[in-house]
């Protein structure tokens, strides 16, 4: 499998990500929801600015952590034990103040030649994808929510 990620733009998360002071993603929920243990070592990650239409970087998937009920103590603990890979403004430690959390780490991030990304409705920020050409303009198919389901 492969995966899109919509990044943070306000964050400037994609910048950080390409240029090397961000080598960790997070994605958290009240409950596990995608990618929370539907991602794994090895598979290939996709990146683009959320809002741009344009994907323009991929990596690796160096490690993952999955996490369920954590109290507000084992949050921070997490966050902070991993927030030099992380680089998380006050503002996202805020929104990923949740007590499920998923922590992608990554390898030989590049930046690709830039795809067009084709819309569709009710997307999340976080696509599990047979192939990116599976979203991209004039080889996408209607997104299938199967591979998303627990």
């Amino acid at each position: 499998m492969v995966h899109l990620v919509y990044c943070d733009g306000k964050e400037h998360e994609l910048e950080k990500i390409l240029a090397g002071s961000k080598t960790m993603i997070i994605r958290g929920a009240a409950g596990r929801k995608i990618p929370h243990s539907r991602v794994f070592q090895d598979e290939t990650l996709y990146f683009m600015n959320k809002g741009t239409g344009r994907i323009s970087a991929a990596a690796s998937v160096k490690s993952v952590q999955d996490y369920v009920k954590l109290t507000d103590a084992e949050i921070e603990k997490v966050l902070s034990d991993n927030q030099e890979k992380l680089n998380l403004s006050t503002k996202q430690k805020e929104r990923w103040h949740k007590k499920c959390l998923c922590l992608v780490e990554l390898e030989s991030v590049k930046q690709i030649e830039p795809l067009d990304f084709e819309r569709q409705g009710n997307m999340d920020d976080w696509l599990i994808l047979e192939k990116i050409e599976d979203v991209v303009v004039g080889t996408s198919i209607p997104y299938n929510y199967e591979k998303s389901r627990f």
